[in-house]
């Protein structure tokens, strides 16, 4: 990219801890450099104790280039190269920063377990409403459920994990990576639009790759073919999902809003496969298209307005009651100061436990009072996790306790 035109700021932020552990890797040595001038270090950062970096100013093109269809590349491109004692070094190329938008890098270091250093760059491919990747091959958006073995669960459940395929279903050399669900939908939505859009439009979008995911997992869509995967990589027939994306803070958040929900139609008990394109080198009618839903954003049509633009006046959206591998639901209200009960010690218990691993958090007094010190303890911890500091645990924080109590106590056994 022609750095003269780099005249906007994006935003970026590090996150490291240990593969083995989930611990945070304090006292890391973070290098970033442009992609175009590898040599020369623009910054050069050291996390701290919970494995983070200071969020920093780069460079980025301007705002427009991401808000219509151009041939300006949106976003501009650096390299981040860690480094720890007792741990691999790892560098991440191509990471893109949009003007407006922060940034989160997240790295999982392997411990040094040889004399021989070992280095496999990650390289993060271009975004798709940039570079060209295959169009989807149509489908019906419902599956027949009259066929044997093709429908397998008899209720929507957001699984804990989403098995991707990293290429096409037939490629048998390709690597096959389990992922927490949400961080699956937060890398698809990275890699599929910008998060520079207006927020309807992001919050249409990924309702429209939830529900294609969900179908996938409802139908059991692969393993019924004989794979061993929930979905793939392939823009020909799935979502881009790419290994190392960077993901965005405005997305991540939005995900984490909508975490059990998908699109349906009466009387349909699968979620709808939900189909899209980018609407300007690829058409699609009677799916949406990503270009013409940022337009209806920018227009001040709502989410919901969106998807009934592009899917039909019948499509809604609709809430799964089963998440797999929390340990309770959301209890229906927010937890804040002057709350009691069950739900204030299960979050008491989880914030302890998750402290072990991310010893900046503080401790707290497991009585089921939610007084000012659990707040404190939910603040944080919001911070850390890249959530709005508010200290009220409200759905999307429950949610992100549970799913980071899970990921740590999973990791000790």
């Amino acid at each position: 990219m022609d750095t003269s035109i780099l005249s906007d700021k994006g935003y970026l932020k590090i996150n490291a801890v240990s593969s083995e552990t989930l611990t945070p890797i304090s006292g890391a040595t973070v290098e970033i450099s442009s992609t175009g001038n590898p040599n020369i270090i623009l910054e050069r950062l050291t996390t701290d104790s919970n494995g983070q970096t200071d969020t920093i100013a780069l460079d980025a093109p301007p705002l427009e280039y991401s808000m219509e269809p151009s041939d300006n590349q949106p976003y501009s491109e650096y390299n981040i190269r860690i480094t720890s004692q007792d741990f691999e070094e790892q560098l991440i190329s191509a990471v893109q920063i949009l003007p407006g938008e922060t940034g989160i890098q997240d790295f999982s270091l392997n411990l040094q377990t040889s004399s021989q250093p070992v280095f496999n760059p990650i390289v993060i491919g271009g975004h798709t409403l940039w570079e060209y990747y295959p169009p989807k091959i149509a489908e019906a958006e419902v599956k027949p459920e009259n066929e044997s073995g093709e429908i397998v669960l008899r209720k929507v459940v957001i699984p804990e994990t989403i098995v991707v395929h990293d290429g096409v279903p037939s490629d048998s050399t390709a690597r096959d990576y389990y992922i927490p669900y949400l961080d699956y939908i937060k890398n698809v939505a990275c890699c599929e639009i910008y998060s520079t859009w207006p927020e309807a439009t992001i919050q249409a979008n990924v309702l429209a790759i939830m529900s294609f995911t969900l179908n996938r997992v409802f139908t059991e869509w692969y393993r019924n073919k004989n794979y061993n995967f929930t979905i793939t990589s392939s823009t020909a027939y799935d979502h881009k999902w790419i290994y190392g994306k960077t993901i965005y803070t405005r997305i991540s958040q939005v995900v984490d809003s909508l975490y059990n929900n998908f699109l349906a139609r009466p009387n349909v008990k699968q979620p709808i496969l939900t189909q899209y394109c980018d609407g300007k080198r690829v058409t699609c009618p009677n799916w949406m298209s990503q270009w013409g839903s940022k337009a209806l954003g920018d227009d001040g049509l709502t989410a919901s307005e969106i998807i009934r633009y592009y899917y039909g006046s019948d499509m809604y959206i609709n809430s799964a009651e089963i998440i797999s591998g929390i340990p309770a639901s959301f209890p229906g209200y927010n937890l804040t100061i002057g709350s009691r009960g069950d739900a204030v010690i299960q979050i008491q218990q989880q914030l302890n436990r998750i402290a072990r691993n991310y010893p900046a958090l503080p401790s707290v007094t497991a009585d089921g009072i939610y007084g000012e010190n659990t707040a404190n303890a939910v603040r944080e911890f919001q911070r850390v996790f890249n959530l709005p500091v508010s200290g009220i645990v409200d759905y999307p924080t429950w949610y992100k306790i549970s799913q980071i109590y899970v990921g740590v106590t999973k990791i000790a056994e």
